[in-house]
């Protein structure tokens, strides 16, 4: 297997709180229902994750956020659920596999996602 792309994101919990308070609209346009009910440091994490994945993927311009969704293992590993927009643009690069790890402590969140063929 080879590594195809690798992203990382981190995000401020603070700010990303004051965006999604400023703007409410932003919650709907970045997570799917079963996401947007999450905790905030737990938003923050998925946002970074998405922006993670989309630098691992060349940051194609046209990716729908709603594509990407972050779904907790019962184990409570996280992956993503790829549909889609972002879905075509794995694909296309061939990409097999997509490895996830967040993060949040201390007023931050972190993502990083490694994509293997």
């Amino acid at each position: 297997m080879a590594v195809l792309g690798v992203g990382i994101d981190v995000c401020d919990l603070g700010r990303f709180e004051e965006s999604l308070e400023r703007t409410p609209r932003l919650r709907e346009r970045l997570f799917t229902p079963a996401e947007a009910t999450k905790p905030m440091a737990s938003l923050a994490a998925r946002f970074a994750a998405k922006e993670a994945l989309a630098k691992a993927l060349g940051a194609p311009v046209g990716m729908e956020w709603h594509d990407a969704e972050v779904i907790s293992e019962s184990s409570g590993q996280p992956r993503f659920e790829l549909r889609g927009t972002v879905l075509a643009q794995a694909t296309k690069l061939g990409v097999v596999t997509v490895h996830l790890s967040l993060s949040h402590d201390a007023g931050i969140a972190s993502a990083m996602v490694v994509l293997e063929d």
